[in-house]
């Protein structure tokens, strides 16, 4: 369909004005790309290829469990992600669903109002971060910016590089990387969690070696990480208050090697099913608290 001159536009403004929509091809059409994201990972990634989503599930609980990647206030909570509002969404009117494999029974629902791109990330035994990195090539192709795509992988790339290189230093000891339950009880995370492959990515080892369920092992007895004496120690995310009165009462755990001789460190909590903005956080902040140094519980 050709574009209707405008009155008063002259002939050769005109043609020059269309030529320009033209060339900007799929940038033009870009600027109202509709995403609307099911899954966190894939939310993530969009948002690292600079195309914000306007309707994402469970924000409220997102933004509770994590800092980065910031979500504006803006975009629209479409409710759980187990069970989106069908009703909001089709409000939103999207160009595209982003799904994962995780929600496999809500597709054909999905698909009666928009398209569906589902990518996997977190399969069982299988790492993680090369998923998530592939992602931002496959979304940006699908949406029609292919150049966003290779700078942000290229820009992950580097920046893990960088990190690693920081880290050198730390490769003398495994890292045990846990969150707190409650006094008794953690969970472990294995290396085909994303926080445990980019440990691998940033030439750590991982403290756990056992199987997992889900990329993590829980609920884990406190007395499992006196298998580990020689990890740095690192939790994820706050401690519940009930816990912290408990650890420091627990013989067991003041009497662990990695808490007795200083090494345990504490971060901030981080979205352990995220993508690439995920991973990039975790490293940063991992780097961040082994330079700073050990943390009380």
């Amino acid at each position: 369909m050709v574009a209707a001159r405008a009155p008063g536009l002259g002939r050769r403004a005109f043609l020059c004005s269309v030529a320009a929509l033209a060339a900007a091809g799929p940038a033009f059409a870009q600027q109202s790309l509709r995403l609307a994201a099911i899954d966190w990972a894939m939310m993530e990634t969009a948002v690292a290829l600079g195309h914000m989503p306007v309707a994402a599930c469970e924000l409220v609980r997102y933004r509770q469990d994590t800092t980065e990647p910031r979500i504006p206030a803006s975009v629209t909570d479409l409710g759980l992600r187990g069970a989106p509002n069908y009703e909001l969404l089709q409000l939103m009117r999207p160009d595209l669903i982003l799904s994962s494999t995780f929600y496999p029974a809500h597709e054909a629902q999905l698909s009666r109002i928009a398209p569906v791109l589902s990518l996997p990330f977190y399969i069982p035994g299988e790492p993680p971060l090369p998923k998530a990195l592939a992602a931002l090539a496959d979304l940006a192709a699908r949406i029609g910016d292919a150049p966003a795509g290779r700078t942000a992988q290229m820009e992950a790339e580097a920046r893990l590089d960088v990190l690693a290189a920081r880290l050198a230093g730390f490769r003398d000891r495994p890292v045990a990387l846990i969150d707190i339950g409650d006094a008794r009880h953690l969970r472990a995370f294995g290396y085909d969690s994303m926080f445990g492959n980019v440990l691998e990515r940033l030439g750590l080892g991982n403290a756990w070696t056992e199987r997992t369920a889900f990329s993590f092992r829980a609920p884990l007895p406190l007395e499992r990480l006196a298998a580990m004496p020689e990890a740095r120690l690192v939790i994820v995310g706050e401690i519940p208050v009930e816990a912290r009165t408990g650890l420091r009462r627990s013989i067991l755990w003041q009497a662990l090697p990695p808490v007795a001789q200083g090494r345990l460190y504490r971060i901030p909590a981080v979205n352990a099913f995220g993508g690439t903005p995920s991973a990039l956080h975790f490293a940063e902040l991992l780097a961040q608290a082994f330079q700073t140094g050990p943390a009380a519980t």
